[in-house]
């Protein structure tokens, strides 16, 4: 095998896939366990081998380890559809969190003060309205930018420890918001990378409100990467957090169950938890006296989650009720403040209409969705897309149907 070059190269450029017996050999050498891989398949196995990676999950759940791994995240990496976490991994996470000690004052270097972090905390939120305005592809960069800078911050100067914990605390939430831009644009792998760090940093801010929409995020990523039950673990760990200040962040992980139980096929759950988040969302604040990141969760928000669970269990009528909540409720759905979010949802409207046999209706939502994506960078605004036209595809025939696949080719 060693002297195989061109076999090799058929294995890189994708044309042919090695033996299980090539795949155990090689595995064996880079201290793969093999378990990983008949769990994760070829090729995706292979990230286990790197040492990066490896240290991702190994450095201690400490300041310094959590500055470890800031060292390690928001370079040029680009792999895409890939995910870095075997589901037994994502099991034991929140137990780590959870017993993680936060962090203590430090001395030496620069003294700063609680001022920087304000500073900071408001670039963050410029980013977060960027990506909401232009999409993730711009905004990752910037958010990469504001790791390194937090980081340097937490390595060369000396600061309180309640200033110490608010830096801790802009890094999960930069790291958050990088981990979410990289998912949206399609890079799984980075994306996990920065969800990883964000945990681990809220851990060092001794903020559990900031880890726990960290790992909603996450599950997001998990559960539409195909594995709904890595998801759950991941929430069903947050929730047995106690200190999770925010009712609207147990909102946000009761919808995000719902979602995972809904794509493993589970109804009765995933109801269930659409029924909690609407009763978690009740005791919410207002949201200018919650979490500032979660300026964009309100009862409408709860309403389209809801609608795409029904939808993915195979109830259109359903979810067509929970979306028209969403638009003319109390609380309704700003389809205003993000394009790419309100495309999404009207795609998933417009495949209830096409369910339920309607496809004027069908066709008259997805001519929104084009227009609402146009100019907006999203790799899962253009799948939702993508995956709307082919279930077009089989009414082809219809004048109305065939006239938007022609305009949308």
């Amino acid at each position: 095998m060693a002297t195989r070059k061109e076999k090799v190269t058929r294995w890189i450029a994708g044309a042919a896939v090695p033996q299980v017996t090539a795949q155990l050999a090689m595995a064996d050498v880079f201290g793969v366990p093999e378990r990983e891989v008949y769990a994760r398949g070829w090729a995706h196995w292979l990230l286990a081998a790197s040492d990066d990676d490896r240290a991702l999950w190994e450095s201690p759940w400490t300041p310094a380890g959590s500055v470890t791994v800031l060292d390690m995240v928001g370079g040029p990496v680009d792999r895409r559809g890939f995910l870095i976490a075997s589901t037994g991994t994502l099991a034991g996470l929140a137990a780590q969190w959870a017993t993680a000690k936060p962090a203590l004052a430090v001395r030496g270097g620069r003294r700063i003060g609680a001022e920087v972090v304000t500073q900071l905390d408001a670039r963050l939120a410029a980013l977060r309205l960027l990506d909401d305005e232009i999409g993730s592809a711009h905004v990752y960069e910037a958010a990469t930018t504001e790791i390194r800078l937090i980081r340097s911050l937490l390595k060369q100067t000396s600061h309180s420890e309640q200033v110490g914990r608010r830096l801790y605390g802009a890094a999960a939430e930069a790291c958050r918001l990088a981990g979410w831009c990289a998912y949206d644009n399609g890079n799984h792998a980075d994306a996990e990378r920065h969800f990883i760090a964000a945990l681990r940093s809220a851990a060092s801010a001794g903020d559990d409100t900031i880890g726990a929409l960290t790992i909603a995020f996450w599950a997001n990523l998990r559960y539409a990467g195909g594995d709904p039950r890595g998801a759950l673990d991941l929430l069903d760990g947050a929730l047995a957090s106690r200190r999770i200040s925010s009712p609207r962040v147990v909102a946000l992980l009761d919808v995000r169950r719902a979602r995972a139980y809904s794509l493993a096929g589970e109804p009765v759950q995933a109801y269930r938890a659409v029924e909690s988040a609407f009763a978690s969302y009740d005791k919410a604040a207002p949201a200018g006296q919650d979490l500032p990141a979660l300026y964009w969760l309100n009862a409408g928000e709860v309403h389209q989650s809801a609608g795409s669970a029904a939808l993915s269990l195979g109830e259109p009528r359903r979810a067509l009720e929970h979306f028209e909540a969403a638009l003319h409720g109390d609380d309704p759905y700003d389809t205003r403040q993000e394009a790419r979010g309100a495309a999404i949802y009207l795609a998933r409207r417009s495949e209830a209409h096409l369910a339920l046999g309607d496809l004027d209706a069908a066709v008259e939502v997805a001519e929104q969705v084009v227009r609402l994506m146009g100019g907006v960078e999203s790799a899962r605004g253009t799948s939702a897309l993508e995956d709307l036209r082919g279930g077009l595809l089989d009414h082809k025939e219809v004048p109305v149907v065939r006239n938007f696949l022609e305009l949308t080719a």
